[in-house]
């Protein structure tokens, strides 16, 4: 395994998977957005998670995107590849190609169909890590894997040689906060939120960084609002966290369904002209009455942020 790496800080942006079609990958699209997000200032990128629509992708589709990420970045900025899968040796498989193709650091949620209890994902890992060819970010999202990562697990994993941070997208912040105290004596450990609306918070008490979706369209306001929370400047922070909220309630809340988010942030990319907005199956993007909205509201940001 490779153990060269610095502490992971940041905003990493989740970056979304540009589709031509359900076996296609939108490649002009993804140098676009890679693009635009090294403009923004990120401090690296992660691929293949939940707004990436990993769990949804082919193989062959995974490895297409793995390549080209790689590629584009160039040693720029860290790539982290998400791997996480139901079956084992196919995260094995899919760590190994990240490592040939030049990834940093692999991201792992729990398997996610059987239920799991702590002692057996604890053995998960203890008999994978040892076995990835690249440091692991354990990724902690209850919401689509069924399991939390309880603290007396976290205890255990922190010590394993080879996992170097956590994203925590459970959205509960005492949760988090009961994992930075446990990192407190750790300093090697990054820690990282997930929901965007609870970054500044988060870096405030002394998190590394967020996963934010919402970077993937405006990557300057979260760098901004990183740097800000670091500086403990409150000011700026108000200001910058309003604009977050802000997009959280217009450009998320278009739509019926939890879908919704992914959705909305492919359908502003669209209309910007960075990528395509196809979705993967079971999802479909927004139709013409959606899209006019997101338009709009890309408009009413502008104006009210100066985000564009």
């Amino acid at each position: 395994m490779k153990t060269n790496f610095c502490k992971i800080r940041g905003i990493i942006p989740p970056l979304v998977t540009p589709l031509k079609d359900s076996i296609t990958l939108d490649e002009r699209g993804m140098e676009r957005l890679i693009e635009h997000v090294l403009r923004g200032g990120v401090h690296g990128i992660f691929i293949l998670g939940t707004t990436g629509e990993g769990p949804s992708l082919g193989s062959k589709l995974k490895r297409q995107v793995i390549k080209l990420a790689c590629s584009i970045c160039r040693k720029q900025i860290p790539v982290y590849v998400g791997v996480s899968d139901t079956s084992f040796a196919e995260t094995l498989r899919l760590s190994e190609y990240a490592w040939d193709c030049g990834a940093t650091a692999l991201v792992l949620a729990p398997p996610y169909y059987f239920p799991t209890g702590q002692a057996e994902l604890l053995e998960y890992f203890e008999h994978l890590v040892p076995e990835l060819p690249l440091p692991l970010i354990l990724y902690n999202m209850p919401a689509m894997t069924k399991i939390n990562f309880e603290i007396n697990t976290l205890k255990i994993l922190f010590k394993m040689k080879g996992i170097i941070g956590m994203k925590d997208s459970s959205g509960n912040m005492i949760y988090l906060h009961r994992i930075r105290n446990l990192l407190e004596k750790n300093k090697k450990i990054s820690l990282l939120v997930g929901p965007e609306e609870l970054l500044a918070e988060a870096v405030l008490f002394g998190c590394d960084g967020g996963i934010c979706g919402g970077a993937n369209i405006f990557p300057k306001l979260y760098v901004s609002l990183y740097q800000a929370a670091e500086k403990g400047d409150l000011n700026t922070v108000r200001s910058l966290h309003s604009a977050v909220i802000k997009i959280g309630d217009l450009l998320y809340g278009v739509g019926h369904y939890n879908s919704r988010v992914i959705k909305g942030i492919k359908c502003a990319l669209s209309c910007l002209n960075i990528c395509d907005d196809f979705m993967s199956e079971p999802f479909h993007r927004f139709r013409d009455k959606e899209r006019r909205k997101i338009e709009l509201m890309l408009k009413q940001l502008g104006k009210d942020f100066e985000l564009i």
